[in-house]
């Protein structure tokens, strides 16, 4: 595996956890799952947004810094790591949940820290309309996501799209609408593919039929 370093991105309930979960197993590399559910903020900030944002993504920030701090060392054998966070993701949230005065002190926190971590060597991004999200957050039914309305959804989507454009890492923009990563090996086996190719910096698309 020429990425030593993959990272699996999209909006909430997008599949991120369940193809990081797949392609570790199938390439028997470490993996990093976010520890969302230690974060005693998130069932708060949904229920009171504006009250809770600010103290929710400095946790999340100081969580998944630490996180990938430990993991990323770098050791003897080089081993290949997959996420299903990028780091980045801290900025792109606290830019949609926070007010401006909060989200520029948030940032210069965030720079600081951005600089003490290796970005990845390839982003899987994986794309899915507002309606599929909202049917994979109803399935797996985590109590707090149940109201989470379409309009939140596509802020988040949008602030992603935002990003991907104009930054210039190796990004595979997979389209999701129809992925099922579970029960389709095929879908599974184009994202395996899609790893052992070379590609250049900037966006890669790929549509799963």
């Amino acid at each position: 595996m020429q990425y030593k370093f993959i990272t699996i991105e999209g909006n909430i309930g997008a599949g991120k956890t369940t193809l990081a979960n797949l392609l570790a197993k199938k390439l028997n590399t470490r993996l990093v799952l976010e520890e969302f559910s230690d974060n005693p903020f998130l069932p708060k900030f949904y229920k009171n947004p504006s009250q809770y944002a600010f103290p929710l993504e400095l946790f999340f920030m100081a969580e998944r810094f630490k996180q990938l701090k430990d993991v990323l060392q770098p050791d003897l054998f080089q081993q290949t790591t997959i996420s299903d966070y990028l780091f980045t993701k801290c900025l792109l949230f606290a830019k949609v949940n926070l007010p401006e005065e909060e989200f520029k002190l948030y940032q210069r926190l965030f720079d600081i820290i951005l600089q003490q971590l290796i970005l990845p060597d390839i982003l899987i991004y994986l794309h899915a309309p507002v309606d599929k999200l909202q049917s994979n957050i109803q399935k797996r039914q985590r109590d707090y996501e149940q109201q989470i309305p379409d309009s939140y959804l596509q802020n988040i989507q949008d602030t992603y799209l935002n990003y991907i454009q104009q930054q210039n890492l190796i990004t595979l923009f997979i389209d999701a609408s129809n992925a099922d990563f579970l029960h389709d090996e095929m879908h599974l086996q184009i994202i395996l593919d899609a790893l052992n190719r070379k590609h250049l910096p900037g966006i890669t698309r790929i549509s799963l039929p």
